[in-house]
């Protein structure tokens, strides 16, 4: 199975500036648009039908599709079938090759750090997991009854659920992960060097009130976590 990132934009022109000004590297500029910055791979689609979430292809999704029907509704679409995993987020199985060939690098070369994933809060955890793992993904961190639980694909994508009430500040489903450590406040000074609008500035981890987390939005909406987890 391969994943892919997947963002509306207004303009392909902005969603471009946009990453160009988080170093992120364009390796297509249309049909589809593709940035990456290592470690991830995003597909800025300028449909107006589409939606924030993420691709996953593989050569059939008709086992999982049975699987699917008791847990959410699906709609067909051309090359494979588009559901939700109950909270808005759009996950579109395509069926065929990913035949972009990009060999992924060991560390994000991006401004935002390092990439972990994917963050989604959800009002069922239990049947958002279920979906999940129907789509092939296994937990590998977090509790249940604790509202947080991490689940991976087989090729290390991370998807993050919580439960209402855990997170304090703004939260955009989807969200991209970049977790810096020690190191946040000096990748927050580069995106305000490279004048990207900070959608959150947060203070509420620091008993100092020093902005140590952000969020920031690409034009399409896809939300950035740029925490020091």
């Amino acid at each position: 199975m391969k994943s892919i990132i997947h963002t509306p934009t207004n303009q392909i022109k902005n969603s471009l500036d946009f990453y160009r000004k988080l170093n992120f590297k364009v390796l297509a500029k249309e049909a589809p648009a593709l940035v990456t910055d290592g470690k991830v791979m995003i597909e800025i689609n300028p449909g107006r039908f589409a939606r924030a979430g993420v691709k996953l292809y593989k050569r059939s999704w008709s086992a999982e599709i049975e699987e699917l029907k008791n847990l959410t509704s699906l709609t067909k679409i051309e090359n494979g079938y588009l559901l939700s995993d109950l909270n808005g987020v759009w996950i579109y199985l395509i069926e065929g090759e990913f035949l972009f060939d990009y060999e992924y690098q060991e560390k994000s070369f991006g401004i935002t750090g390092n990439f972990y994933g994917i963050s989604l809060e959800t009002t069922d955890i239990k049947r958002s997991s279920a979906i999940w793992e129907t789509l092939g993904f296994s937990k590998t961190a977090g509790f249940m009854d604790k509202g947080i639980v991490t689940l991976t694909s087989d090729e290390g994508l991370d998807i993050t659920l919580m439960s209402p009430l855990n997170c304090p500040h703004l939260f955009f489903n989807p969200s991209l992960n970049y977790f810096n450590g020690k190191n946040n406040l000096s990748v927050i000074q580069k995106i305000r060097e490279a004048k990207i609008p900070i959608t959150e500035e947060i203070t509420y981890f620091s008993k100092e009130g020093v902005v140590d987390n952000i969020i920031i939005r690409d034009p399409g909406g896809y939300g950035f976590f740029i925490f020091n987890d």
